[in-house]
């Protein structure tokens, strides 16, 4: 449970830190992704979570957790 909330909490530091230090580009990048059809962008999410979890298997290899 430690691990998901370390997690969770990466993410909003992350999250957090664009929307404070580039609002402007975080709104040009949504505009971009509306303009782009569902099934690609069900692709980018799809790809997205492949990375995440190749994250998780290296970070576990490398003993993180």
């Amino acid at each position: 449970m430690a691990i998901v909330l370390l997690a969770i909490g990466l993410v909003l530091i992350i999250e957090g830190l664009v929307w404070a230090l580039a609002p402007s580009l975080v709104e040009q990048m949504l505009e971009a992704l509306r303009s782009l059809p569902e099934p690609n962008r069900r692709q980018i999410g799809v790809l997205a979570m492949v990375f995440g979890l190749i994250f998780l298997w290296a970070a576990r290899m490398l003993g993180a957790f």
